[in-house]
């Protein structure tokens, strides 16, 4: 009797999963109070907690130009952008959020699992920006990085995911040229400046390769298998590499700068770039929090949180002892 209740339990769940699928196929998009796969719901915590971290990390290396913004204009711009960075992340833990919500979690869970070390962030917010070159590099080129990553995920089969990246995507695109702005001033400024720029795009060369995570073999990793099937995302990581490729590096090359990489080349037969790889060993370590300025990042984040936390009672309509 057991064994035929599991057989009809198991029954029940194919039958879901193959109508899951179905609908999928056919183009419809899946809100956050329709039945899913646990493992649908899994990949969709794990990118978008993962996606709304990194906004909120990925303010901070700009956020210490924001005092020494070269002028006025620069300032108010970066400015700008700290708060959009910001407001990405708060937008996509709040969709995040919703996922957690039927697990007994809240955003509160996102950001321990952040400290712990248990949720990582993006390699390159784990990168330092030591000059004003580094701030355009980010916006003209980590940014454009980010925007090729988030358009492959506009038509997502998850409603909330797409709705969110196309108010990101469309402020993504004033980031990247605001430091496309900045590299071009400092293109045709002084010697100094070049080279400053040149500095900068050879110090995050191999961080931008290590963006889109790291290539497959024959037999692409179970997790990009996955979300493909469940049409989270639509290209695989050297897919979206190849991409940056096509859209960048001439413009690299026409303004004069140099790669890090005297193998770069493209292929006109086969319509593909190569390239030199960079250390996926040293990959590893950056998103394990290891990277140049890791646990500076995450401390500074973890005392902006802790410091913050009376809003957040006060907002909540706590009330707090006073001492």
């Amino acid at each position: 009797m057991v064994g035929q209740q599991v057989v009809t339990i198991n029954d029940m769940e194919n039958e879901k999963l193959q109508e899951f699928l179905a609908r999928i196929d056919r183009g419809e998009k899946i809100e956050a109070d329709d039945w899913m796969p646990d493992d649908y719901r899994s990949q969709l915590i794990k990118l978008i907690s993962m996606h709304g971290i990194s906004e909120i990390m990925g303010a901070l290396p700009e956020k210490e130009w924001v005092p020494k913004a070269p002028s006025l204009r620069r300032k108010l711009a970066i400015m700008a952008k700290v708060q959009d960075e910001m407001g990405h992340g708060q937008l996509l833990l709040r969709v995040a959020e919703d996922l957690l919500a039927p697990l007994g979690k809240t955003r509160e869970d996102i950001l321990n699992d952040l400290f712990t070390g248990k949720l990582k962030f993006h390699n390159v917010f784990h990168m330092e920006a030591p000059t004003w070159a580094d701030a355009g590099v980010i916006g003209w080129l980590v940014d454009g990085a980010a925007i090729i990553t988030q358009t492959m995920s506009l038509d997502t089969s998850y409603a909330p995911y797409s709705r969110a990246l196309h108010r990101i995507c469309a402020e993504e695109k004033f980031h990247a040229q605001h430091g496309e702005s900045i590299v071009l001033a400092l293109a045709e400024g002084t010697a100094e400046q070049r080279q400053m720029l040149q500095d900068a795009v050879n110090r995050w060369w191999p961080a931008l390769l290590m963006f889109f995570g790291p290539p497959e073999d024959e037999n692409i990793s179970s997790n990009q298998r996955l979300n493909i099937r469940y049409q989270i995302r639509s290209q695989t990581n050297e897919e979206l590499r190849q991409e940056f490729f096509n859209k960048y590096v001439p413009r690299i090359f026409h303004l004069g700068l140099t790669l890090p990489d005297e193998t770069i080349h493209y292929n006109e037969q086969e319509g593909k770039w190569y390239y030199q790889q960079p250390d996926w060993e040293s990959f590893k370590q950056i998103v394990k929090g290891n990277g140049p300025c890791s646990k500076e990042r995450l401390q500074l984040r973890k005392v902006s949180y802790e410091e913050a936390k009376w809003v957040r009672e006060a907002l909540l309509g706590k009330t707090r002892e006073i001492v």
